[in-house]
């Protein structure tokens, strides 16, 4: 027995990445790991490339205090130097911030607010497709010799394949659904242009509430990734229930009233049959599918939830879907104009919808006009 246990004098310090949990923990984890070999390092940072509106979005951190960007995104075309580290293919060394004293942008001037005085950025990659940056900061000028980064570039790449390993969860699952959307014929009801305008109304959403309801920057991405699932329980309806191009009656409606549930079942089962069930904040997920429909006032389905017993994250995504159901055309219906929306949604405040979330899109009007035009629906000749 003495001779066995000598077989095991190690133990492994990146155990805990092994872990369920959400990548802003292991991230956080991993920084106390890595500031044992390099105190200097005081700050990790990952922002991400939406390549579909050409933005970059703050996604996790690992910090002492708050963090100088949180839900904050800036165009790609705006950041020049980031943008050098794309062209060249090769990580940034910035030994001292200073020499961006004079810059304009947003970020630029938050983070030298804070304090950090040199950066170290790696471009991330996956399957060679730019997907964003990984920031190392430091409150210490000159801090990055050239035999440190040799080591950094190891922790970088361990961060990098965390990264994707959750985007790939995430993405395998979106695919998932939209296989399925396809089968059944689901995608003729609600339309590609639907599901983004739909998302990126949930992230405005969100990011304007993200003080108040303290939103990380993962919960943030999450909502307006898996917001694209909200309606996915409508698989399971019938056709002649779903299609139907007038209202329906109180039998049809009972039967339309299932498919919140029948969301969250699917859900499960993807995530079972993927073996997605330990990714991190699984929970938004679960919860946009299944309470969506529920009402502040609490005469919503399916459980009948009141006010804050609805998750935050159901909350937004009713106000996102709601708004661009009243201003997209319908088999039965014209679009309304955004006034008319607007003018509705103030109307279901505190009844039907949540207040903070209804005034959060109304305070971002020109935003919403902005998501409106990147994602029109096809003109059908």
């Amino acid at each position: 027995m003495s001779q066995e246990k000598d077989l095991f004098p190690h133990q492994d310090i990146l155990a805990q990445l092994h872990e369920s949990l959400p990548l802003s923990d292991k991230l956080r984890f991993l920084h106390q790991v890595i500031r044992e070999d390099f105190p200097f390092i005081d700050r990790l940072a990952i922002a991400l490339f939406d390549e579909k509106t050409n933005m970059l979005k703050t996604y996790t951190h690992s910090s002492e205090g708050a963090s100088p960007l949180a839900a904050y995104e800036v165009p790609l075309a705006a950041a020049s130097s980031l943008r050098e580290i794309i062209r060249r293919r090769r990580p940034r060394v910035v030994q001292d911030m200073s020499i961006f004293a004079h810059g304009i942008q947003e970020h630029t001037k938050r983070v030298a607010s804070k304090g950090y005085q040199a950066s170290y950025t790696m471009p991330l990659y996956q399957s060679n497709t730019f997907i964003g940056f990984l920031f190392f900061n430091s409150f210490k000028p000159h801090p990055f010799a050239p035999e440190m980064l040799r080591q950094i570039d190891i922790y970088g790449h361990l961060i990098a394949l965390m990264v994707i390993n959750e985007l790939t969860a995430i993405r395998t699952l979106l695919a998932a659904v939209q296989a399925a959307r396809s089968m059944t014929h689901y995608r003729d009801i609600e339309t590609g242009s639907h599901i983004d305008r739909t998302a990126h109304y949930a992230r405005l959403i969100a990011r304007e509430l993200s003080p108040r309801y303290n939103l990380s920057d993962e919960q943030i991405e999450h909502i307006f990734m898996f917001s694209a699932l909200h309606d996915i329980g409508k698989i399971g309806i019938p056709d002649c229930i779903l299609r139907k191009p007038g209202k329906l009656d109180e039998a049809e409606f009972k039967v339309m009233m299932t498919h919140p549930e029948k969301g969250r079942e699917i859900i499960d089962v993807i995530l079972e049959d993927f073996g997605l069930g330990t990714f991190g904040h699984v929970s938004i997920m679960r919860n946009i599918a299944e309470y969506h429909h529920e009402a502040i006032d609490g005469s919503g389905y399916p459980k009948g939830l009141k006010g804050d017993e609805i998750p935050i994250e159901a909350r937004i995504s009713a106000v996102a879907d709601i708004f661009d159901a009243l201003t997209s055309r319908r088999p039965y219906k014209a679009p309304w104009s955004n006034d008319d929306a607007f003018a509705m949604l103030r109307r279901l405040a505190d009844s039907k919808l949540d207040r903070d979330c209804v005034d959060a899109m109304l305070k971002n009007i020109d935003k919403v006009q902005e998501i409106q035009q990147r994602f029109r629906d096809q003109e059908v000749v």
